[in-house]
């Protein structure tokens, strides 16, 4: 299994940040290779997310589903086929980490969990003379770097404007 977790602060508290990270209708706006979002309920626990992906050559669609919710402080996700992975977005008080300007802040955590190889070939449209080991080789480095994106992207939706992210990498594959 690869793992990723990674965690920034933002300048609100988990009760103001948590909508945010739950209304995954946005989350087009924060990741450059996801490019629609379809939701199947109400948002809570067994709600159904259709990611559709695309990088490169490849298209694919991942099927997931929100497994658990604590709000303000987590929300934990699994993808039900086609790839075995599942993640959490947390959100810690951290008031200490706020500037002086700032009332408060809150640490956001964001962890995913994925076994590559678990991918179903099928499911992936990849092109021609292209292998999955290939594919996977290429993809690895960037879904690290699209999780910086999507984080830095949501703290600036949250606070209303872009910032300089400090983002602390606890993990990668």
């Amino acid at each position: 299994m690869d793992r990723i977790v990674l965690s920034t602060v933002v300048y609100r508290t988990p009760e103001e940040t948590f909508p945010y990270l739950s209304a995954f209708e946005r989350y087009p706006h924060y990741a450059e290779h996801l490019e629609s979002v379809t939701a199947r309920g109400d948002g809570g626990p067994g709600t159904e997310y259709d990611l559709r992906l695309a990088w490169w050559k490849l298209h694919y669609t991942a099927y997931s589903r929100v497994t658990a919710i604590e709000e303000p402080t987590s929300l934990r996700w699994e993808l039900r086929k086609n790839l075995d992975a599942e993640g959490e977005w947390r959100i810690e008080p951290e008031p200490e980490a706020a500037p002086e300007d700032e009332e408060t802040a809150s640490r956001i955590y964001f962890s995913a969990s994925y076994d590559p190889h678990s991918a179903n070939e099928d499911a992936i449209s990849l092109p021609r003379f292209v292998s999955l080991d290939w594919a996977i080789r290429k993809l690895r480095p960037r879904l690290l770097a699209e999780a910086e994106r999507v984080v830095r992207r949501l703290v600036a939706d949250v606070e209303g404007t872009p910032r300089d992210v400090e983002l602390v990498v606890h993990e990668s594959p």
